[in-house]
């Protein structure tokens, strides 16, 4: 693996650690639909969550939600029905991102609930 590639895989086990240390069961990890990848499918209580992890140095030079453009939702809310239609799940999905920061080399996690909402374009 490459520098970069590690280094996102580092970001998603801190937040998969963070997820879980809230509570959350995770399903699924690195789930591919298609040739694209979610980073993780959680349940949390009565929800199915698609978590899309962002991990970055700072300073940061947009927020996480910013860096989830029109077309990754697109991908990822047509991921999250294909992934629901395969296990028959009847549970409500919501989509939150996890955003890692290493400030002095010191990871920050924080989680952003409903990052968005599938919506119509």
């Amino acid at each position: 693996m490459d520098e970069r590639k590690d280094f996102g895989k580092a970001g998603e086990q801190l937040a998969v650690d963070h997820l879980e240390a809230k509570g959350f069961v995770i399903l699924e990890r690195n789930w591919y639909f298609s040739h694209k990848e979610i980073d993780i499918i959680a349940r949390d209580r009565n929800d199915i969550v698609v978590i899309e992890v962002k991990t970055r140095h700072a300073p940061v030079r947009e927020l996480p939600e910013q860096a989830i453009n029109r077309q990754k939702r697109q991908f990822l809310i047509a991921a999250a029905n294909a992934y629901v239609k395969y296990n028959r799940i009847t549970l409500e999905v919501r989509f939150d991102i996890v955003n890692v920061v290493y400030e002095s080399g010191l990871p920050n996690v924080s989680h952003i609930r409903d990052a968005f909402f599938p919506t119509l374009w």
